[in-house]
């Protein structure tokens, strides 16, 4: 692609459409108790049913929160959204506190930490179990990892875009390109350069040790996306194209449908009890580890992979983003006028086919970024050749200057008039100085004031955001909305569990049954 193209299709973005560009958050933390560990109370029922809450659920433990926004237009109603989340969750959990980092604290022992519970309804005992196949494939102490998903689409008023048949056809595009260069995200964001000794009990690993029950790396960025978090040796025999639709379908059907025989040995059932929901490599689709998934709003009771082949992308989720442990509410307003930037830049630009070689750089490239992202000198794979990573990024923030100037002049002379220009900025400083990304400020934070330790500095951080927070308490109308919605969601937990007419075993093989996945027929669409 010319650099002509790439300026024809910048320029198709009218000013109403950049106004109008969507985005959602999903933030997990974990809730623990004052002295910083795990708490093991149930998902409190004020904040109500972890099943149904449109914005207040739960991930893979009980004790670890999801909170989730609506699609918003603007990045400062997204992120007010998501502090009133957190008001309304601070003042119905008493003592606890969320857990600010993304890498755990103090954990129990293996089985004390608690698997999520959705009740008694088919749906809420599969999500149950899937919960209990991840812990007997990965461990728990894995799954207690916390992160933020970033959500991103256009606007229906976006296409057609120059050079794309479709959104989706787009959206494959932007997501090839992010696999390229979203290493770099790691290294401007990345806030996980230490964890609590007790992550890694049982298990081999290559940290150093910093202080008493606290290992890093020293030039680490993120150790959450990195061998230590998100591992899967299954998975690494995965060679996921994301060339088209299709392509990435298919991969995905034979990892769901096929027995795997590492998965064969758990079984599907001990006893009466379940072990996992299937023996295939991925149970279900939100199995499969990714920086970053093409996605679509499901149906009640529909597969994601069938919603895709079906209707087409509708966005994507990005899921490198580690907590900020700075941020009340995990993420920085600057933070998400960057990523809007840069997944515009991995829109527009060209976007050639993957290969399995390429794939193949893009997960070294990440693993070393997440491990050694700070390290003098470090050089990635980019076309079989060795390049600096600070070159390749300063390429693409480069790169990014007239989308950042284009996004500010949408903005109609709006108060943060130069915000995405500023964001940008902020991003080629960190670039040329490796002591300003979050992974290094932490670990210089943590010497001069906490002895070296993680879980200090994390439980103080914690504990100075749950001040904050409920030092400006929600409007008693927000207040009472949050109330209905959760006596709502509960409601419909109930009408589900009352609507249930299959038993558990003959729902499950008919949500798992190949046809559920949508295979491809001659007449079906792709997009």
């Amino acid at each position: 692609m010319t650099q002509g193209l790439f300026q024809e299709r910048l320029r198709a973005l009218s000013p109403a459409v950049l106004k109008a560009l969507r985005r959602g958050i999903e933030k997990e933390s974990l809730r623990v108790r004052p002295d910083g560990s795990l708490a093991l109370t149930p998902h409190p029922s004020e904040l109500g049913s972890a099943l149904k809450h449109p914005h207040i659920t739960t991930d893979f433990s009980e004790s670890q929160l999801e909170l989730i926004t609506g699609v918003h237009p603007g990045v400062g109603p997204c992120l007010a959204e998501l502090e009133r989340i957190h008001q309304f969750v601070y003042s119905r959990i008493g003592d606890e506190v969320l857990w600010c980092a993304s890498m755990p604290c103090g954990l129990p022992a293996e089985n004390d930490i608690p698997i999520g519970r959705y009740g008694s309804s088919n749906i809420g005992r599969a999500k149950s179990v899937y919960r209990m196949g991840l812990a007997h494939r990965y461990g728990r102490r894995m799954q207690a990892i916390s992160g933020v998903h970033y959500n991103f689409s256009l606007p229906e008023s976006a296409w057609p875009l120059p050079g794309y048949k479709d959104p989706t056809e787009a959206y494959f595009a932007l997501i090839r390109n992010f696999r390229r260069t979203g290493w770099l995200l790691l290294y401007l964001f990345g806030a996980s350069p230490a964890v609590c000794s007790s992550f890694v009990q049982g298990r081999p690993h290559k940290l150093l040790k910093l202080s008493e029950g606290t290992l890093y790396l020293p030039h680490a960025t993120s150790l959450r996306m990195g061998r230590l978090g998100y591992l899967s040796e299954a998975q690494d025999s995965l060679a996921v194209s994301y060339n088209s639709l299709d392509s990435y379908a298919a991969c995905l059907q034979d990892a769901l449908t096929k027995p795997y025989p590492k998965y064969e040995s758990i079984g599907i059932m001990n006893g009466t009890d379940y072990r996992q929901l299937s023996t295939s490599m991925l149970q279900i689709e939100n199995e499969f580890y990714s920086t970053i998934r093409p996605k679509r709003r499901i149906r009640p009771g529909e597969r994601q992979l069938h919603a895709l082949r079906d209707r087409g992308v509708e966005y994507v989720e990005v899921r490198a983003m580690d907590l900020d442990p700075y941020s009340a509410i995990g993420i920085a307003p600057d933070t998400c006028r960057f990523l809007d930037v840069y997944l515009l830049h991995c829109l527009l630009s060209e976007s050639p086919p993957d290969t399995k070689q390429e794939i193949q750089e893009t997960g070294r490239n990440k693993q070393a970024v997440a491990a050694r992202g700070r390290e003098p000198g470090l050089n990635l794979e980019r076309g079989g050749r060795k390049v600096p990573l600070r070159d390749w990024g300063c390429e693409v923030l480069r790169e990014c200057e007239p989308i950042a100037q284009a996004l500010d002049a949408a903005q109609n002379g709006a108060p943060a008039k130069n915000a995405h220009r500023n964001a940008l900025a902020a991003a080629v400083l960190a670039l040329e100085d490796t002591k300003a990304p979050p992974s290094a400020r932490m670990l210089e934070e943590m010497r001069v004031r906490y002895a070296d330790s993680y879980t200090a500095f994390v439980l103080e951080h914690s504990l100075e955001h749950k001040r904050a927070l409920l030092a400006k308490p929600l409007s008693a109308e927000a207040d009472a909305r949050f109330v209905r919605a959760a006596e709502a969601s509960l409601a419909k937990q109930r009408e589900t569990e009352s609507a249930d007419k299959l038993p558990f075993e003959a729902w499950r093989q008919q949500y798992l049954k190949p046809e559920a996945l949508g295979l491809q027929t001659a007449g079906s669409k792709t997009a």
